[in-house]
């Protein structure tokens, strides 16, 4: 899926072709909705703000001049129309209490993570994801199950990329704290050894 070819299809949009947008839309809706979840916690909230975002991006479309990947413009709406959500709401997220972790312990459950299946780490992540607080499990998504740069995620969020690498760093020690807890503690202490 090439930047180019999203831009193909915003083209045929901005050129009176409507029906084009249902193809962007069947692109990134998944990954918006997952975006949205991670951020509001509920699931009738995130379909809302989904849909919110795919009436936003349409409506400034012509605004979208290319400069970054599509992908990063959408889930940047994506961030945004949360954060409009949550203020709306007023909704305060608990905090996840942070053990002083080092950066080995990190590496080592990471280390553990790697060797469970694939799959099975992506469920424990996912799972672990949704105890976070908003911002934490957004950037984390992007990170982990996007593979974004810390350039695109800067631009997403709209803090510099050191910013996001020092969030994205205190994240995963939140992550790491709420894993420690649910992950076998032979398994922790056998990684720890190596």
């Amino acid at each position: 899926m090439t930047t180019n070819n999203d831009q193909y299809y915003i083209k045929q949009i901005i050129n009176g072709d409507t029906n084009a947008f249902s193809v962007l839309v069947d692109r990134y809706k998944d990954l918006v909705f997952t975006l949205a979840l991670r951020m509001l916690k509920n699931r009738e909230e995130a379909e809302e703000v989904s849909q919110d975002t795919f009436i936003k991006t349409y409506k400034s479309l012509h605004k979208f001049k290319g400069d970054s990947k599509f992908s990063t413009w959408i889930y940047k709406v994506t961030y945004n129309t949360c954060l409009d959500r949550i203020k709306k709401n007023k909704k305060h997220f608990n905090d996840v209490a942070i053990d002083e972790f080092t950066e080995y312990q990190i590496k080592t459950i990471d280390n553990a993570l790697d060797r469970m299946e694939q799959q099975e780490h992506n469920k424990t992540i996912q799972d672990c994801l949704t105890l976070l607080p908003y911002d934490d499990s957004f950037l984390l998504t992007l990170y982990y199950f996007e593979d974004h740069s810390l350039e695109e995620i800067s631009k997403i969020v709209g803090i510099t990329a050191n910013h996001v690498k020092v969030k994205i760093f205190r994240s995963r020690k939140k992550l790491a704290t709420i894993l420690k807890s649910r992950l076998e503690p032979e398994i922790i202490e056998y990684y720890e050894r190596e």
